[in-house]
């Protein structure tokens, strides 16, 4: 290659990146050594060099450039990337882990990284870690649409992302075996059977045999029990307690409407977006759609002044043989549907619980649909329906409508099932966190 005796940078880079794409490799490295005499800190020049050492079977002299690449560009993550990727095929799983975790920290959607960082893992024997990389890399490329089947994968990655699915589906079957496994010593095999095909469910070793097919949960299907809409009255007996204290319920109730209602929050949330609330809140007026809440429990967190301030109510609530999953439940709150509000169909997650409500005021034109059924609330009387069927709520009227909303059982779970199935909730929580995606099913197989 013919170059002037003093070259400039530019001169120097537009030279290696033509040679480069016509593929002369040799003349791309003079041409990239050049450029660094004159900017030693150029990445890409250290980048395209670390390559060219590492197909000269010189891996710990590309890993040297590559460091000085990434100090030269230190948020960059593909040269992290590149840099964990080398060091792995060095043999130095520690420090490509560590190279790869600080990528991943500057771009968490670099999901192949995440294969890596996982396969990494593996190698050093650090189990759990490496499974919750893997479910990081499956969970982010098949919310990007990727990794879905051969297709959509890579043909240099498919063994690999195999392997990863297959290792997270042993892993999170020996995780939460373990968490079943005291109830079994506990209540014997047999009283945890359906506990157990539940979970092949949720893992999706088995289809879910739904009996009607109006009836879909979204996170977790518990087989064996009667599918209903609304449920009798006489399976809820301690629900007679509320209902012989509705006054003093709508009472507390009322005193919080007529004050500042600073502590009524919209039900779906302040962060959940336009997008969400249009998707699940339509309005039949004038008026805006909104759903708003006054929480004693929420996702199993007492909100101890909500609670002071209705203290009857509190204490009637606590009382109830309500359900307990830590992070989860219960889910207590007045639920307070503005005039001209439609809550939309929608479905539930699991079928273990069911949903009551006491109503404290109903209007005119107000209704439950639960699975094509209509109910009309009567002030006082307790309703209870399985909220995995598709359902829907509207208030048509000019007032607000507001019911007492509490988690129930569903009644065809023993002791022992409704034991396991609170252990269970609260350990797929707790991977879910801890990978941080909280996928709602396992991966897919690609």
């Amino acid at each position: 290659m013919n170059k002037p005796p003093h070259a400039t940078p530019a001169i120097c880079r537009e030279q290696a990146l033509a040679a480069w794409q016509r593929g002369d490799m040799a003349v791309a490295e003079q041409a990239f050594q050049q450029l660094l005499e004159s900017l030693p800190d150029d990445a890409e020049a250290l980048q395209f060099l670390a390559t060219r050492q590492l197909g000269r079977g010189d891996p710990e002299r590309a890993i040297e450039l590559l460091f000085a690449a990434h100090r030269a560009q230190p948020q960059d993550a593909a040269i992290l990337h590149r840099l964990g990727e080398v060091q792995m095929l060095a043999g130095d799983a520690a420090a490509a882990a560590d190279s790869l975790r600080k990528g991943l920290q500057v771009a968490p959607g670099m999901f192949v990284a995440r294969l890596r960082l996982g396969v990494a893992l593996e190698q050093q024997g650090r189990r759990h870690e490496a499974m919750l990389a893997y479910v990081g890399a499956i969970d982010v490329a098949q919310a990007q649409g990727r990794w879905l089947d051969d297709a959509t994968t890579a043909p240099g990655l498919r063994d690999a992302v195999k392997h990863a699915v297959r290792y997270v589906a042993a892993g999170r079957r020996e995780l939460f075996d373990a968490v079943i496994e005291p109830l079994r010593q506990r209540y014997g095999r047999s009283e945890l059977a359906r506990v157990d095909q539940c979970l092949a469910i949720y893992l999706g070793e088995q289809a879910a045999v739904l009996p009607d097919p109006r009836q879909r949960p979204k996170f977790l299907y518990f087989p064996g029990i009667p599918s209903r809409t609304f449920y009798p009255r006489e399976r809820f007996p301690a629900h007679a307690r509320l209902e012989a204290a509705v006054d003093a319920i709508r009472e507390e109730l009322r005193a919080v409407l007529s004050q500042a209602q600073d502590d009524l929050v919209p039900f779906l949330g302040t962060n959940s977006g336009e997008a969400v609330a249009g998707h699940l809140l339509g309005s039949s007026g004038t008026r805006e759609a909104a759903w708003d809440a006054f929480f004693f429990y929420r996702h199993g967190v007492r909100h101890d002044m909500q609670c002071a301030r209705c203290p009857r109510t509190s204490a009637l609530l606590d009382s109830m043989p309500l359900v307990r999953v830590r992070d989860h439940a219960p889910e207590t709150l007045y639920s307070v549907l503005r005039p001209g509000t439609h809550i939309l169909p929608h479905r539930g997650v699991t079928n273990t619980r069911l949903v009551t409500h006491l109503p404290l005021i109903v209007p005119p034109d107000c209704a439950l649909r639960v699975g094509g059924e209509t109910h009309v609330w009567e002030e006082g009387r307790c309703i209870t329906f399985d909220d995995t069927f598709e359902h829907e709520a509207w208030n048509r009227s000019d007032r607000d409508r507001v019911v007492l909303i509490l988690d129930s059982w569903n009644p065809d779970l023993s002791e022992a099932e409704q034991a396991a199935v609170t252990d269970l909730v609260a350990a797929i929580g707790d991977f879910n966190r801890e990978s941080g995606t909280a996928p709602a099913a396992p991966p897919r197989q690609p």
